[in-house]
């Protein structure tokens, strides 16, 4: 079972190329802070703007750099079903300890065409596989009916759910088994998800605040609502300056101003605005995370 809080961490740039220097920085710095897992190449590590060859080298750097201290969860998905088995097959080649694998984006398939999709690719690569609904930037939702049916597929373990509906996500967990992980897509929704049922959180803020997200996960798991609740209201402002733009553009940006990566995106993503960039600086003072 995957639980507690796994980091959808950043690819770091240099001059237009991978930063694999700061990138082994950036997953000690997690580990470091007691993180549960990382998923390299997700929506937060820009995998849309990553070539083959680069989103190899970052799942490949993460798992070395990981050297088995948490499970890395590998971003697969593709709105190709036979592009997403390729990176599947290497995630597992190269040792990656699940796959996430997000809806296919543009294309708008069927609920049908979704079981489809997954079904196919757990058939084809022996690897627990982690669903990742995520309908506002891919245009389709899963709804929790599909859940429930792909879960029933033995190497289907988990979700990722960011619909941020919490009608669907009670449905999900209502119908989903027990040892079926599902994980907060959405930090602003982490906690509440929790207090439904669900087993945490792949999370942007953990970028920046490690330890506090996973803080906020034991006091939850150890029952003291009182500090859980405290702890997610003191996140709370933290959670929403980092989509005050689009993500990862403020998740890049704040990594910046704390000197683990030089602050630059890949178009067509672009810098933040001065106005925005002044407001994410506070919050992150307020925290005392800069």
């Amino acid at each position: 079972m995957f639980r507690g809080v796994i980091t959808a961490i950043i690819t770091p740039f240099s001059n237009g190329r991978l930063d694999a220097a700061a990138l082994r920085k950036l997953v000690a710095f997690q580990i470091r802070n007691g993180i549960y897992g990382i998923v390299p190449c997700g929506t937060t590590g820009e995998s849309a703007t990553l070539s083959f060859e680069e989103h190899e080298k970052v799942i490949q750097i993460v798992i070395d750099a990981a050297r088995g201290k948490v499970p890395v969860i590998a971003g697969t998905g593709s709105n190709n079903t036979k592009e997403a088995v390729t990176l599947t097959r290497y995630a597992r080649k190269s040792g990656a300890d699940a796959a996430l694998i997000i809806t296919p984006y543009y294309n708008k398939p069927t609920q049908k065409g979704l079981i489809a999709h997954y079904k196919a690719i757990a058939e084809e690569v022996d690897i627990p596989i982690i669903l990742y609904n995520v309908p506002g930037r891919t245009g389709v939702n899963m709804t929790a009916e599909t859940v429930a049916r792909l879960a029933e597929i033995k190497n289907i373990v988990g979700l990722k759910e960011a619909s941020g509906n919490l009608t669907q996500i009670c449905e999900i967990l209502r119908s989903t088994p027990e040892d079926f992980s599902v994980l907060s897509g959405d930090d602003a929704m982490y906690f509440p998800m929790l207090a439904l049922g669900a087993k945490g959180v792949i999370s942007v803020t953990s970028n920046v605040a490690p330890r506090e997200m996973v803080d906020l996960y034991e006091a939850y798991v150890a029952e003291d609502m009182d500090l859980a609740r405290e702890l997610h209201f003191r996140l709370w402002p933290l959670m929403q300056t980092l989509f005050i733009e689009t993500n990862p553009i403020p998740v890049k940006t704040a990594a910046a101003m704390m000197g683990m990566i030089k602050e630059e995106l890949r178009m067509p993503l672009c810098e933040m605005s001065e106005a925005n960039r002044k407001t994410l600086a506070k919050v992150l003072a307020g925290l005392k995370i800069v």
